[in-house]
């Protein structure tokens, strides 16, 4: 098995979750900022649409950022499109091409296994941590991600 099929699992878990607080976006918000140095709503969730397709571009070396979606049907086929192209991606990959460093800085190199982690995975969570604080901000549901939210939990 190669590090990037080690990987797929979770992955596929991040992009299932990733779905899941995608689903919440309320159309009509796509403008709604919590603060002026705040991303939009829109930006936001569609930048959380865009990091799966990272996977590829950092295993193939090159991609194009689609445009942003402006909608949550939109937003959900971008996510469903870039986790796609990041799976396949992950699961072709061989180990000596994880394990080649390239630059990052120009002072800097890392190897594209730790650039898949950090740029991919942390990346995404990170930036659904957000999502979910502007969420709760619009009243909106908010799922759980790693066991039930206060939206899931049923009342003792």
């Amino acid at each position: 098995m190669t590090i990037g099929q080690t990987l797929l699992p979770e992955f596929d878990r991040e992009m299932a979750s990733t779905r899941r607080m995608l689903e919440c976006v309320p159309d009509g918000k796509f403008d709604w900022s919590p603060h002026r140095k705040s991303y939009t709503l829109g930006k936001l969730a569609n930048h959380v649409a865009v990091i799966p397709a990272f996977a590829a571009m950092i295993v193939y070396g090159q991609g194009k950022l689609p445009a942003e979606a402006q909608s949550q049907a939109e937003l959900l086929a971008l996510l469903d499109a870039n986790a796609a192209a990041g799976h396949g991606a992950l699961a072709g990959v061989g180990d000596e091409h994880l394990l080649t460093a390239v630059p990052v800085a120009p002072d800097r190199s890392m190897p594209r296994s730790e650039i898949l982690r950090m740029r991919v995975l942390s990346h995404m969570i990170h930036h659904r941590g957000q999502l979910s604080v502007y969420l709760r901000l619009l009243d909106s549901a908010v799922p759980g991600m790693y066991g039930p939210s206060a939206d899931e939990k049923t009342p003792a």
